[in-house]
């Protein structure tokens, strides 16, 4: 039974920010201003910090509806704190969404019983947190391709979503379809399953991430995809310029053991390790999605660049060898929407992003991202975001 110290920070939920309490086994509270203070290398990484998360209060969904600004009101009777129910799934995923057969899932689930702790992933390699090259290559997306597509209804929950495993799938018929990425080289992991291999556990996550990347070489094209609940925490380490760290939602976030995946996980896992001339593109179709990789370089839809979100002691260090290019569907502080489009719940990020490339597949970034508001801009104020691990030129054609 832990018997540690407590170490309390802040984690927003749509527009709220509510009061979570961590467990350091082992380790003594040090007295620092977590807002301001800089704790030096080597980070701790997000599971280590993390593990054991409690929420004390309830909170608004940070998936929002359309009719309810993705961020649902709960009434007077939901106002104490509740356990997560168990997942309830609708059965099982059809056939051909199955892993590729050389995909290896971690095997932490144990059924109804519930979830072991995952293993903690190791922190990448030291050769690949080295700074940019001096000459940053493009990937021509010429070599191989592979795809992992995440969709996160929390189907039983009271933060259930409609959209997310939806979007998931329709990505993977996106890019197959348009983009000549193959079957046996797409991972989607989805909610809506008995196998315990395909559910997007914490666990399965990282061990899908680590799949993406692995033995990546130049001129090869990733897409990481992701649709679901996000949030923020307070950062404890001085990277974020708004001091707050952007963080996605596993199936299991609740559960000992498993928590939340911080843009630090995700930059130490997808980003830097990535090697010269790899192309990484990223979906985000989640709340506080901006920064959601802490990519260095952010843009105004003309091209100009905004100001970065990671601080300036921060930039060589999140930066990667790679090609690394981010679509996310809100600002840092804003919402996304869940929407019904003929018929169908979906995200509004995940359409539009869709929509946009099968309207015009020959379209610069800077078009991409003027497209991708110009669907949003009538029905939703949520503001599309555009990233890269380099200064790109926008005006150059986006591909896949």
């Amino acid at each position: 039974m832990f018997t540690g110290p407590w170490l309390k920070i802040c984690i927003s939920f749509g527009r709220e920010q509510q009061t979570v309490t961590i467990k350091t086994p082992g380790v003594s509270t040090p007295q620092y201003d977590y807002q301001h203070s800089y704790f030096p290398e080597p980070r701790c990484p997000d599971e280590a910090r993390q593990r054991a998360v409690t929420l004390q209060t309830t909170y608004s969904y940070t998936r929002v509806h359309k009719t309810s600004h993705r961020s649902r009101k709960h009434g007077k009777d939901q106002k104490k704190p509740h356990k997560m129910p168990e997942p309830q799934f609708a059965g099982p995923r059809p056939s051909e969404l199955a892993p590729p057969i050389h995909y290896q899932a971690p095997q932490q689930y144990t059924g109804s019983s519930g979830l072991h702790p995952p293993v903690q992933p190791s922190r990448p390699k030291q050769q690949h947190t080295h700074s940019s090259p001096r000459t940053f290559h493009c990937s021509n997306c010429t070599g191989r391709k592979k795809a992992l597509c995440i969709g996160i209804n929390y189907t039983g929950t009271a933060r259930e979503l409609n959209g997310c495993v939806n979007d998931a799938k329709n990505v993977r018929k996106f890019l197959m379809k348009n983009w000549n990425f193959k079957p046996e080289d797409i991972v989607v992991l989805t909610d809506d399953t008995h196998d315990p291999r395909r559910l997007p556990t914490k666990a399965n996550i990282l061990g899908a991430m680590k799949w993406l990347v692995k033995d990546s070489k130049a001129h090869d094209s990733l897409f990481f995809h992701y649709s679901g609940h996000g949030g923020q925490i307070r950062d404890i380490d001085g990277d974020e310029a708004d001091g707050f760290d952007e963080v996605i939602f596993p199936l299991d976030y609740e559960r000992r053991g498993a928590g939340i995946i911080s843009d630090d996980t995700m930059n130490d896992l997808l980003v830097r390790t990535i090697p010269d001339g790899c192309r990484l593109t990223a979906l985000f179709d989640s709340c506080h999605s901006g920064s959601a990789l802490d990519l260095v370089y952010l843009y105004h839809s003309d091209g100009r660049l905004k100001k970065s979100e990671v601080t300036e002691r921060f930039r060589k260090l999140k930066s990667s060898a790679g090609d690394v290019i981010s679509f996310s569907g809100c600002e840092d502080g804003q919402t996304s929407a869940d929407v019904v489009k003929n018929g169908l719940a979906v995200g509004a990020m995940s359409y539009a992003f869709m929509k946009s490339l099968e309207a015009n597949p020959k379209q610069s970034y800077q078009q991409l991202l003027k497209g991708i508001r110009e669907i949003l801009r009538k029905n939703y104020s949520q503001k599309p975001q555009l990233s890269s691990s380099h200064k790109i030129d926008t005006n150059i054609r986006f591909f896949l």
